[in-house]
């Protein structure tokens, strides 16, 4: 292989000078091993929570800003005594989302003078014998009907008229009841058009006077009120003559196909539904809670199966009441199975955040999480979180996502949430968050609370197996740096995020959603800047800026332009390096009181410093933004103050970032580079580590030498230090990354014709060709190296015995030459089964760094034997 308008040099010129054209041999190497490397590290240590709590165990959240019925751990615990007395009845009344406060005025009792005054006159006596008008017979009659079929909710305390009986007026039928009429019936009526006068104990209306109890319960009483036999008495009456009739929508529905969808749903309650109520209501709730939970799911499937859950259920009001009085019991999974028959009915307002809170009671204890694999109860709480509005039930939310977020600690229900796509329902609640706060023009405070049970349950929900994919396709990633720029104060919820972040972003399909989220970095560094002294957030910040920075050339740039962003992250190292070399520990910093992984304490100064290391070092991999952080003299002193104060055995990843940056940085020798004022200093600090036993701190050392030994006075100060005798050892090493960094150091000191007769006096020249011998056809780089190598040390060669001796010269010609043929060489390879880019890459390498060198290597050692050498015998 001619290979002679390669390598036209003269031929005293050392192998480390080559042409202009041509890379140094520290960048020859680069290319061959990636002197620039992004760093690696592992992902902060989360302990799992002992207890379930709705917020952080080192939550700093203001009390003030809490609901009031919600965060205080004395209210947490008042959970416990959450019974049937938290739930209003028949809960018919539409939730308008606003709470007015009632009006300090009292009306004063009328007289009866007054109360004659106020009543409507009778109407005129009309003739007995004119026939009756109207579709439905006597006004009276009809408006009786009429009101008893409505669903309205119970006259309560405050709410009648002046005179104490409640509204007068028949909307339906636009005509007036008067004091003295009675409600007029059919002449064969049935126990359904009987209405009892409930007590308060048994679900009635309040302690109002009798006539005012009389007159509710005769015109306003609900369908039912299943809480005795005799309840269901109570169920609206039917008119037998046509017509119009409210449904409980407050829609009219007419003609026979309405009467006939009418009739059988009363017929359902009356002859399906009523029943099992009374059988519930008949039994022992404190004995018989087995027979209950039963009886609660087959009322549910009964209900689901004819399609009457929900609001629409013109009965719902007796259903809930049964349900309602049961909550007293202590059985929890019928607990859970009548929450379950609440959800189902859609309540709303006290009794959507009493149920809300009940399931968070029961899930906040793990050892009921097998309950909430039963039925579909999962189902339940997912379609309320997706069907309730965030605006008006803020607090509701709050303990619903907060029950879901307790329940994915548990591995079996966090993959069947991923199944039943809980990702969807919390993308969406979180996006509709932020859609709220954009059109409001401000950030919803409240909201933050419901957002710090959303994202903690993000977090696990990531490590399901389908996690990533829904995080990208629900524009979750998206939505989360969103909520950083809103709630950068909301320490709590910044610090889930970056949770989920430091997981998300070990996968490069995520990295990159995030990374391209040009807000995100403004972000990282204000929250940065923020939480600087809180190293559980800290930590996990710059963790997720590592992950970036280390796969994506656009995130480095964008990250080092943001403005303050070297600024802060210089901030961050110096804070924690101020703290570590005090001596301080994380409990001086932090109010953070996270459990260590083990028995051994997790040194969180140290952690924040390999983290934040880590960043600067992948920021100096940029080509562009390499030398300015490289110039910066403040980066460098910090790094050569850890690495001089610190024990590699005690502190083994910071002391080798630490090394591995300073790799980094010396790859640029730019004049402002704050290197070629510090080359002895940098190498003075890193001797520790090639004297020690730590393998890959004396790796990491030598590939600083690597670079630092192309300059002359570091050569001869590392050659004082017999740095390059220890190098010539190391060829000895089984480890062959060590071997190729080893050579790579050797070769700079090549150059300097003083340093060469080390190699033949230590034995280097048989070394060499051992390490050809054993790795050459494995590793053609390798091999390239110290063919490089030898060509130095023999750039003013006299004679080949003189140079290599006479065994070795003949040895090294023979490997060269039978390596330098193709099929020889690369029959292992085409041999293996080896995927075809494999192969190719194998080939390329072989031609283009290898042979050249390796080419010019045996010339030299050709064109130099002497006469006198022996001749191998023709055989």
């Amino acid at each position: 292989m001619d290979l002679n308008s390669k390598s036209k040099r003269p031929t005293n010129q050392p192998f480390y000078k080559p042409p202009e054209n041509k890379a140094t041999s520290s960048q020859i190497i680069s290319e061959a091993r990636t002197s620039l490397r992004s760093l690696g590290t592992k992902r902060p240590f989360t302990p799992r929570d002992e207890q379930r709590h709705l917020f952080p165990s080192s939550t700093n959240r203001n009390p003030e800003s809490r609901p009031p019925s919600s965060f205080s751990e004395h209210q947490i615990t008042s959970l416990c005594s959450l019974n049937s007395r938290h739930f209003e009845g028949p809960d018919s009344r539409p939730v308008s989302g606003t709470r007015l406060s009632p009006l300090d005025y009292a009306p004063p009792k009328p007289s009866a003078a007054d109360l004659e005054n106020i009543l409507p006159p009778k109407p005129p006596a009309s003739d007995p014998n004119r026939p009756i008008q109207g579709r439905r017979g006597s006004n009276a009659r009809h408006r009786v009907h009429t009101q008893q079929s409505v669903d309205s909710a119970p006259v309560k305390d405050g709410a009648a008229s002046p005179s104490g009986f409640g509204s007068l007026t028949d909307v339906s039928a636009g005509g007036e009841l008067m004091p003295g009429d009675q409600p007029v019936q059919r002449a064969h009526s049935g126990p359904k058009e009987r209405t009892p006068i409930l007590s308060p104990e048994e679900g009635g209306f309040g302690d109002g006077k009798e006539l005012s109890r009389r007159m509710s319960a005769s015109i306003s009483s609900p369908p039912t009120s299943a809480g005795s036999r005799g309840n269901r008495e109570g169920t609206d009456s039917r008119v037998s003559s046509g017509g119009s009739r409210r449904s409980s929508a407050g829609q009219t529905r007419t003609g026979s196909a309405g009467r006939r969808d009418t009739n059988d749903n009363e017929e359902f309650f009356t002859q399906q539904v009523a029943p099992l109520l009374d059988q519930i209501a008949a039994i022992n709730k404190k004995k018989d809670s087995d027979q209950l939970s039963v009886l609660a799911g087959d009322l549910y499937s009964l209900l689901e199966d004819n399609n009457c859950l929900g609001k629409h259920f013109r009965q719902r009001s007796s259903v809930l009441k049964v349900i309602f009085r049961l909550l007293d019991v202590e059985d929890t999974r019928l607990l859970l199975k009548l929450a379950r028959l609440i959800l189902a009915m859609k309540v709303t307002g006290n009794n959507l955040l009493q149920v809300c809170k009940l399931v968070f009671k029961i899930a906040r204890n793990e050892k009921n999480d097998a309950l909430f694999l039963e039925e579909n109860i999962l189902n339940m709480l997912l379609d309320t979180i997706r069907s309730t509005d965030h605006v008006s039930c803020c607090e509701a939310l709050i303990y619903c996502v907060g029950a879901v977020k307790f329940l994915t600690g548990n591995a079996d229900i966090l993959k069947r949430l991923a199944r039943l796509d809980c990702v969807k329902v919390f993308a969406t609640l979180m996006h509709n968050i932020n859609k709220t706060n954009k059109e409001n023009g401000k950030i919803g405070d409240q909201f933050g609370h419901i957002l710090v049970q959303l994202a903690a349950a993000l977090r696990n929900l990531a490590d399901t197996s389908s996690g990533r994919d829904r995080f990208i396709a629900y524009n979750v990633v998206e939505g989360l740096a969103q909520l950083m720029e809103s709630y950068p104060g909301d320490s709590d919820l910044m610090l889930y995020i970056s949770r989920i972040f430091s997981k998300v972003t070990l996968h490069t399909d995520c990295c990159n959603a995030l990374a391209e989220m040009h807000g995100c970095y403004k972000s990282f560094v204000n929250l940065l800047k923020r939480h600087l002294k809180k190293d559980d957030l800290v930590v996990r910040l710059c963790f997720v800026l590592g992950n970036l920075t280390a796969k994506n050339e656009q995130a480095r740039q964008r990250l080092y332009q943001e403005k303050e962003g070297m600024d802060t992250l210089l901030a961050v190292l110096k804070t924690y390096d101020e703290l570590d070399a005090q001596g301080k520990d994380t409990s001086s910093v932090t109010s953070s009181v996270e459990e260590p992984e083990s028995k051994d304490d997790i040194n969180k100064v140290e952690d924040v410093l390999i983290k934040v290391i880590r960043v600067l070092a992948n920021l100096s991999i940029s080509e562009d933004v390499g030398p300015f952080v490289a110039a910066n003299e403040q980066f460098m002193s910090c790094l050569l103050g850890i690495i001089e104060r610190k024990d590699v055995g005690e502190s083994e990843e910071l002391i080798l970032n630490c090394v591995a940056t300073v790799n980094n940085l010396s790859y640029y020798t730019t004049k402002q580079s704050s290197l070629v004022q510090q080359h002895i200093a940098i190498a003075e600090s890193l001797l520790k580590l090639v004297l020690t036993n730590n393998m890959e701190g004396m790796l990491e050392a030598a590939r600083v030498f690597g670079n630092l030994t192309r300059h002359k006075p570091v050569r001869d100060f590392l050659s004082k230090q017999k740095v390059d005798e220890i190098m010539v050892t190391l060829l000895d090493s089984g480890n062959r990354e060590m071997v190729f960094i080893a050579c790579g150091v050797l070769i700079n000191f090549m150059v300097d014709e003083e340093n060469r007769s080390l190699l033949k006096r230590e034995n280097g020249i048989a070394k060499c060709i051992e390490v050809l011998r054993d790795f050459g056809r494995e590793d053609w780089q390798l091999s390239a190296t110290v063919c490089k190598m030898l060509c130095n040390y023999s750039a003013r060669i006299t004679s080949t015995t003189d140079m290599f001796g006479v065994a070795e010269a003949r040895q090294l010609s023979d490997l060269l030459f039978e390596y330098l043929d193709r099929d020889s060489a690369l029959a292992t390879c085409l041999d293996a089964e080896e995927e075809a880019e494999m192969q190719e890459y194998i080939q390329e390498t072989w031609e283009n760094e290898f042979c050249p060198v390796a080419t010019q290597l045996l010339r030299r050692i050709e064109s130099h034997q002497s006469e006198l050498e022996p001749l191998e015998s023709p055989g």
